[in-house]
């Protein structure tokens, strides 16, 4: 089986989810907490949030596995894309509440990191530019939309509770100053959800690394609060809050695509 799923859509957009992932190998799972094999610090269920973008021709990319087994959105050699704040690794130890990811004694090492990289991260990564590529050589210009989302409130992460909608943009260089209006202007035409720009979540490697607008490709992150769309403590999908929060996505990736 694949590590991930493309969908190749028609348009200059390309959706990249890459902490959608649950699936842990069987031998990683084994050394993982109790706690832990439940993934709480999936991205859960923006696969089925995003899918109505088929519709607008994005292509969309979904990785299988946990972001406990390697982390897509950090730098191969872990550099922290946070300095001097909590955040987590590029093979996890710790889980987004501060407590242990492995049993003790049972953390990966340099070698078994340097392993899944090479397993894991780089063919999501070669695919991602692929598609990139792809689009870009078809339509000149392409847009990366990361999409993300988290428990709205993590003492351990961030003070307080996030707001509903985190667009991150690295602070103004991953994308053109005209496409970071145009989003703008559509969270501030709304008043259903709390939002900020370049706020604590200011873009991930992803964003940060394939981010030139100058080239023609420009990448945006969404940091979604889960509340907006789904139960916190079961993991569960709300329908309804997805629907209402889905009017929201379309708006915004309708005006990517302009």
């Amino acid at each position: 089986m694949e590590n991930f799923r493309l969908h190749q859509g028609s348009a200059p957009l390309l959706i990249s989810l890459p902490h959608d992932g649950s699936e842990l190998p069987d031998g990683i799972a084994a050394r993982l907490t109790d706690g832990a094999r439940r993934v709480p610090d999936t991205d859960w269920h923006v696969s089925r949030l995003y899918d109505f973008a088929r519709g607008l021709g994005a292509s969309i990319l979904v990785p299988r596995w946990s972001r406990y087994v390697v982390d897509l959105n950090r730098p191969p050699d872990d550099t922290s894309l946070y300095p001097g704040q909590n955040t987590t690794g590029l093979c996890p130890v710790v889980q987004f509440n501060g407590e242990a990811v492995y049993l003790p004694g049972a953390e990966p090492d340099a070698a078994e990191i340097a392993a899944r990289v090479e397993a894991y991260w780089r063919p999501y990564h070669e695919n991602l530019d692929a598609e990139l590529q792809r689009i870009r050589g078809e339509h000149g210009r392409v847009v990366l939309w990361e999409g993300h989302s988290i428990r709205g409130t993590l003492p351990f992460l961030f003070d307080g509770d996030l707001p509903d909608l985190n667009l991150g943009t690295a602070g103004g260089a991953s994308c053109s100053v005209a496409l970071q209006r145009r989003l703008e202007a559509v969270l501030e035409g709304q008043d259903r959800y709390s939002h900020v720009v370049n706020g604590r979540f200011k873009g991930g490697y992803i964003t940060r690394h394939y981010g030139v607008p100058e080239t023609g490709v420009e990448a945006v992150q969404l940091e979604l609060a889960q509340r907006t769309y789904m139960d916190e403590d079961s993991f569960d999908y709300l329908p309804e809050r997805a629907e209402r929060l889905q009017q929201v996505l379309r708006a915004l990736l309708q005006v990517a695509l302009a």
